[in-house]
């Protein structure tokens, strides 16, 4: 079971949301001998779960790309490489060739069509892969270097370092997705069972909730669910939303000081408040019955 909560913007709780319902998944796991869970931070610009379940490293692993070199020597200043550059990476200015690392998807193209051989590739690293545990909870996450634009390749390695082609019976996989709707969620969603949106009861968190549930209605055959944070005033925008899109709210945590205290101090929700352990476990049936409802009947 690949489950990825995601959210149009930062800020909604994403991530507390993630870290809690995948350590309380892991405990519930290991009580009827399943699988491990793992929680994987995938928002790998800024990786912040690691700052609630405390884990231990014990591997980790470079993310390296080949990168384009021209030789402005044999260069002709022809122009094909900059043709086939679909990012913009390439431009030719009076004879030269020009590179913009920022803006390269290191997808080899100007390499492969260079008329004059006169651009080579070099290995570069561009992030970083962590796996390691906390307590029964198994947790990865990626780090992009600084420097460099484009997060999807890590969350790509990432996702191959952790997720088995056929993951295990039982498995459990909690993708914490970044904000937004952009290349790194996309990347984020695929390969998922579930999709966890998490949203705040403002104009601004609908707005974007409306944009990452309309991402996943045109690209991917998942069921949504939504999660309400800082739920109490201003509910009824978001189960209007719901209703008119038929996603069921399976989860609200209300808008709280005491709750937002504890995420100050980097406390588990469960653990502050152990009364939400029963809340993430009926998160996780309600999940898990989703998605049995949408496999094929055998």
């Amino acid at each position: 079971m690949i489950i990825t909560v995601a959210s149009g913007k930062g800020g909604t709780g994403k991530t507390t949301i993630a870290t809690n319902l995948a350590w309380t998944i892991s405990h519930m796991q290991e009580a009827e001998k399943k699988s491990p869970t793992w929680l994987i931070d995938c928002d790998v610009e800024e990786p912040n779960a690691a700052l609630f379940i405390h884990p231990t490293f014990e591997k980790e692993k470079k993310v390296e790309r080949q990168l384009p070199i021209i030789n402005q020597d044999q260069c002709t200043g022809c122009g094909v490489c900059v043709d086939v550059c679909e990012y913009n990476a390439l431009a030719v200015a009076g004879g030269k060739t020009l590179f913009f690392k920022e803006l390269c998807h290191a997808c080899g193209s100007c390499v492969l069509n260079c008329p004059e051989g006169a651009i080579h590739e070099i290995s570069e690293t561009i992030g970083l892969l962590q796996r390691g545990s906390s307590d029964l909870l198994k947790f990865a996450h990626g780090i992009l270097e600084i420097g460099w634009s484009s997060p999807t390749p890590i969350i790509r390695d990432l996702k191959k370092w952790i997720i088995p082609k056929q993951p295990q019976v039982n498995s459990t996989y909690i993708l914490d997705a970044s904000p937004g709707t952009t290349c790194p969620v996309v990347e984020s969603f695929r390969g998922a069972d579930f999709a966890l949106l998490v949203t705040e009861p403002t104009p601004f968190g609908l707005h974007d909730l409306a944009l990452v549930a309309e991402l996943i209605f045109k690209e991917f055959k998942i069921p949504p669910g939504i999660v309400i944070n800082k739920s109490g005033r201003g509910d009824e925008i978001i189960e209007k939303f719901a209703s008119e899109k038929k996603i069921p709210i399976l989860m609200r945590v209300p808008l709280s000081r005491d709750i937002a205290e504890a995420y100050a101090r980097g406390t588990l929700l469960v653990d502050a408040f152990p009364k939400y352990k029963g809340q993430f476990i009926d998160l996780h049936k309600k999940i898990s019955e989703m998605i049995r409802e949408r496999q094929p009947k055998r």
